[in-house]
């Protein structure tokens, strides 16, 4: 399954809606990265609202996305991890460490714009 990576300004906007196999998360990921190059996006959003349940196999993908991506010089944040997500990924021990989270899509939209403030100033 293609996910979409929508394109907001130099922002790009992705939504994981269901469930993903080990192969479309891998395929996710390639996509991300090869859009960021493409586009040389200054924001990645990744909105996983839908999902009620993320495996360590999904999370340690997700935080792989994201480290390669700011690697790349782009600020990620991830946004709508449902209670019961974080609660499943603290008992595995699979905290996302280094990734920017907010509660929902509008906060990790204002948080990217903060982040790509920052890192603008930063090389000032």
């Amino acid at each position: 399954m293609k996910i979409p990576i929508l394109h907001q300004g130099e922002i790009l906007l992705t939504s994981i809606q269901e469930d993903l196999t080990d192969h479309d998360v891998l395929s996710f990921q390639d996509d991300v990265v090869q859009e960021i190059a493409g586009t040389e996006a200054k924001g990645l959003v990744i909105d996983i609202t839908a999902l009620y349940i993320v495996d360590s196999f999904m999370a340690r993908v997700l935080n792989e996305t994201a480290v390669m991506a700011r690697t790349m010089g782009t600020e990620v944040v991830l946004c709508g991890m449902q209670p019961a997500v974080a609660l499943t990924l603290l008992q595995m021990g699979r905290e996302l460490i280094g990734v920017e989270t907010a509660l929902n899509l509008n906060h990790g939209m204002r948080k990217l714009d903060h982040l790509i403030e920052e890192r603008g100033s930063d090389h000032v």
